[in-house]
């Protein structure tokens, strides 16, 4: 998750043209996701990808991390929480509900760990505990409002840093597994 300095992954407006994504930043998610074994979001990310991602390999001024993205969100295979949705297209699987038995089952599946995304659901994911490592990317702005990466309601979770990073933007990644 990428996060604002003062905790914040949107500002007002779901704004996040404030995130530093640049190429190194890009190759590094690239090499992180490219192993995963699904993608998870709730219904709002998964709509914002799904307007991109899959033909954004097609535009000749795409980037090559963003050509390499594209590839592996299509081939990736994706489970969208919602109680919304009725359709979805790209390797995606509609799930209704957060069930814990569900979640461990898709972990102990083989074809790699889990990659979350979408504040909501990974809000629904920390107060069931259902989070075993933290990836959280520190942009350094400040924003002031919007939505928070951790909500209020989550419940104390305490953590092993594994692993941190400053790329060249000034973003910091901070890697924790759950102590």
């Amino acid at each position: 998750m990428s996060v604002s300095l003062d905790g914040y992954i949107e500002g007002p407006n779901r704004d996040i043209s404030w995130h530093m994504v640049d190429d190194e930043l890009h190759r590094y998610f690239n090499e992180q996701l490219s192993g995963m074994g699904a993608f998870l979001s709730g219904r709002v990310t998964y709509e914002l990808m799904a307007a991109f991602w899959p033909t954004a390999d097609t535009d000749p001024a795409s980037t090559e991390p963003i050509v390499e993205f594209a590839r592996i969100w299509r081939e990736t295979p994706k489970i969208v929480y919602s109680k919304t949705l009725r359709k979805a297209g790209w390797n995606t699987a509609i799930v209704r509900d957060v069930v814990p038995a569900e979640v461990a089952t898709l972990k102990a599946a083989p074809g790699g760990d889990l990659a979350l995304g979408g504040a909501d659901l990974a809000a629904s994911f920390m107060r069931l505990g259902l989070i075993d490592e933290y990836r959280i990317y520190v942009h350094p702005i400040v924003i002031g409002a919007g939505k928070p990466l951790f909500p209020g309601s989550v419940p104390r979770v305490n953590l092993q840093l594994l692993e941190t990073r400053v790329f060249g933007n000034g973003v910091l990644l901070l890697h924790y597994r759950k102590a």
